[in-house]
């Protein structure tokens, strides 16, 4: 019963992130959630309180399981390159196949009223805490020279934010994947990054 009360919780916030994408996050009414996720109406109700409640979960549920995965590729990385570049590959790899979550992540949320936007705090901070992290075990194994790791994490993850921003609302279509190597050549030449043979 558990395991299904959970998949119809899942079905719910994947049809939300199509529905938000398709029409916006104001525009979309719950009934168009209700139909995409193949449920009655009433049933969103008996998951969430409100439609701004489950603009928070799908950032909250997401984001929580991308973080995980990205620790879990971290640490099997030992080079400050290696774990620049695992940021940058899993973030831009995850937009790229989650184009829906994509769009409702850089445009909707953006857009949203402050009570929404501090409930989706706790993940986007762990995020943030995450890429401080790498930048301190680099500057400690003196791979990266003395620098701020609050002022780094600004240009590193402002730099994917905006890269990603750009991509959602490219005409043209391209790969958020071909700026990897580029944007991580960027990065190591901001940081100073030393090479380093394991």
């Amino acid at each position: 019963m558990e395991a299904q009360r959970e998949g119809k919780f899942d079905r719910i916030l994947d049809a939300a992130i199509d529905a938000f994408a398709e029409s916006g996050f104001y525009q979309c009414p719950v009934s168009r959630i209700a139909q995409l996720a193949g449920v009655a109406e009433g049933t969103i109700y008996l998951y969430f309180k409100n439609k701004e409640e489950v603009l928070i979960q799908i950032f909250q549920e997401r984001m929580g399981a991308f973080i995980t995965n990205m620790r879990g590729e971290l640490s099997r990385e030992e080079t400050t390159e290696a774990h620049l570049r695992t940021i940058v590959r899993l973030h831009f790899s995850y937009m790229e196949q989650n184009r829906s979550l994509a769009i409702v992540s850089q445009l909707e949320l953006r857009q949203s009223n402050p009570r929404i936007r501090q409930a989706i705090n706790g993940p986007l901070l762990e995020y943030f805490h995450l890429i401080e992290e790498v930048i301190q075990q680099g500057i400690e194994r003196e791979e990266v020279p003395q620098t701020d790791p609050w002022v780094a994490r600004q240009m590193i993850f402002g730099s994917l934010d905006e890269a990603t921003t750009d991509w959602v609302l490219a005409r043209n279509p391209r790969t958020l994947m071909s700026a990897v190597e580029p944007l991580l050549t960027l990065f190591k030449g901001a940081l100073r990054l030393k090479n380093r043979t394991i």
